[in-house]
Formats: structure tokens, C-alpha cells, sequence
């Protein structure tokens, strides 16, 4: 089977603020592995051309573990140690060295070689036509500025470790959620579970004579809830919201300030009700302690 050939490469800004945040609070180099997934994306665009287009293979970096220190996972020579790999959805591994090239070095060569050439690894890529397989063999390179700058930045760079040709293949990298890009990430679904049907006929008829009766009462209840409502705004439905145009609009609106000012009577009403029933609370309550207090006196002796 031929090599897969990734489009590009996907993470999430929180995802990519959280490597970056690790590799610049280390005291120095860092390396970690990535997880994530590989998917066949078919690209959602909003153009009128009937013309298919062919899906694209991304890379979908969704975490990540930072040792905080390098040779986590392989030795010295760039070998790595499966036992210590975690068993995971590991799509490859990220380097961060400080005030650097941005290019990979001898050392990370050697690890994403070992890595990607471990077939216990592979995972299946998803909406792949047929059973296909990807070897974790993604590779993101970070990098502090070589000289000291006022604003403090990092670099990043993502590639693809090609074994045929023994080489890393920069790919583009994807920030998820960020600008209008990230639409094929979300071109189709299916919900997890349909929405629950819902009654909305009260109409007496022989198909629903054996309907609940608690339900109906509920119903009801919501019903009468909005009639109230409507009985409050009287006059002011959505559809006369266009009379606040034209000749009208003067009468309309000193309507709107009054039917507000009203509404504020009865906010401060109301609030006055709940200061006067709690202050009637409270009392209730000092009165029953006072009580228990002269029951334990009498009952407890001195």
C-alpha cells in the first residue's frame, strides 16, 4: 500500500496555547508525545459549483503530554522504548529548544524515524473508504527567537516523516476555530440521539381520549402561564414593533415608556413583598430559637 500523504496538519488554539505555555515555562528543552486522530476531510464550501471535490487527509492534533525534559521516550541514540509509550491515539511527537533553527535536527530525525517505523502504533483513519492504517509519524518542531526581541514570541513548524524517501515533509499547520478554515472540520454530522417528540394538539378527538392526564394539566398550566404573559404586554406583539417607524412612532413609543414604567412598579412591588417576608422569616426564626433555648433550660438542670 502506498504512503498516506497528509494535506495538513490541525490543532485547536487552546490545544497549541498549552504546548507553547509548557515549552516557554520550561527552565530548558522539552520534547512530548501528540494524540489525536487522522480523518479524510471532505472540504464544506458555500459555492454555487456543482463539481466534487476530493477529500483531503488531516491530521487532527486533540492533546498532548510534555515530559518537561528531553530523552523521555527514546535514548541517546534516538531510539525509542515502546514500553514507555502510553497507549493512546499517538499521531507522532514535539520538540521545543530554545533560541534555535527551525528545522529538525539529527537527533529528532532518529526518533521520528524509530517512532513512525513501529507498526504497533498504527491506528485505523477515519472516513477512510477502505480499511486503511496510519503510522504516528507527525512532527512539530518549536522554537524561541534567536535574539531577544520586546515582544516575546515563539515559532512552530509541522511535518511529516516520509519513510519512503526518508525525509520530513513540511505540512501546513491548521489552527481549528479560527477564521472561516476550519468549516471542513464540521462539514457533516449526525446527532447522537433525535429530539423527543413533542405534544402540541389539546384538541379533543377519538385519538387522543386515553391521552395522561398529567400531562394534559401540565400543558394547561403552560397555556395559562402564557396567556398571563400576553395579558401584560397587550397591545405590544412583535409584529407592531414596525409602528416605532413613521408618523406613529411618537405614540408608539411614549406607549413602550409607559408600559416600562408599569413593569417597574411591579419589580419594586414585588421587591418590597420579599424584603417585608424575609424580614417576617427571620423574626420567626428568632422566635423559635428563643423557644428551643427556654425548652433546654427547663429540661437541662443547672
Amino acid at each position: 500500500m502506498a504512503e498516506l500523504s497528509l494535506h495538513k496538519i490541525a490543532i485547536s488554539g487552546p490545544t497549541l496555547a498549552s504546548v507553547i505555555q509548557s515549552f516557554s515555562t520550561s527552565p530548558g528543552a522539552v520534547d512530548g508525545l501528540l494524540f489525536g486522530h487522522v480523518t479524510y476531510v471532505t472540504p464544506s464550501t458555500l459555492s454555487d459549483d456543482s463539481a466534487s471535490e476530493s477529500s483531503t487527509l488531516v491530521a487532527t492534533i486533540t492533546g498532548f503530554l510534555c515530559s518537561g525534559t528531553i530523552n523521555s521516550f527514546y535514548d541517546s541514540t534516538g531510539t525509542v522504548d515502546p514500553s514507555s509509550l502510553h497507549r493512546l491515539l499517538i499521531i507522532g511527537w514535539f520538540s521545543g529548544r530554545r533560541k534555535t533553527n527551525l528545522r529538525p535536527s539529527m537527533r529528532e530525525f532518529a526518533v521520528t524515524a524509530s517512532l513512525s517505523s513501529m507498526t504497533q502504533f498504527a491506528f485505523s483513519v477515519k472516513n477512510a473508504p477502505e480499511s486503511t492504517n496510519f503510522n504516528p509519524c507527525v512532527f512539530l518542531l518549536l522554537s524561541s527567537p534567536l535574539a531577544d526581541q520586546p515582544i516575546h514570541t515563539h515559532e512552530y513548524r509541522g511535518y511529516q516523516f516520509r519513510k519512503v524517501t526518508e525525509s520530513f515533509d513540511p505540512k501546513s499547520m491548521d489552527i481549528v476555530n479560527i477564521g472561516p478554515a476550519f468549516r471542513g472540520h464540521y462539514g457533516s454530522f449526525s446527532p447522537n440521539a433525535p429530539f423527543p417528540s413533542l405534544a402540541c394538539d389539546l384538541g379533543h378527538s377519538p385519538m387522543n381520549e386515553d391521552k395522561d392526564e398529567g400531562s394534559l394539566n401540565q400543558m394547561k398550566q403552560v397555556l395559562k402561564e402564557q396567556k398571563e404573559l400576553d395579558i401584560c404586554a397587550e397591545g405590544f406583539q412583535v409584529g407592531s414593533l414596525s409602528r416605532l417607524m413613521g408618523s406613529e412612532a411618537t405614540n408608539y413609543t411614549a406607549g413602550l415608556e409607559n408600559l416600562y414604567e408599569k413593569m417597574l412598579l411591579k419589580v419594586e412591588n414585588l421587591a418590597r413583598q420579599v424584603e417585608r417576608s424575609s424580614a417576617q422569616v427571620l423574626e420567626q426564626e428568632n422566635h423559635n430559637r428563643r423557644l428551643r433555648y427556654k425548652f433546654l433550660k427547663s429540661v437541662v438542670p443547672e
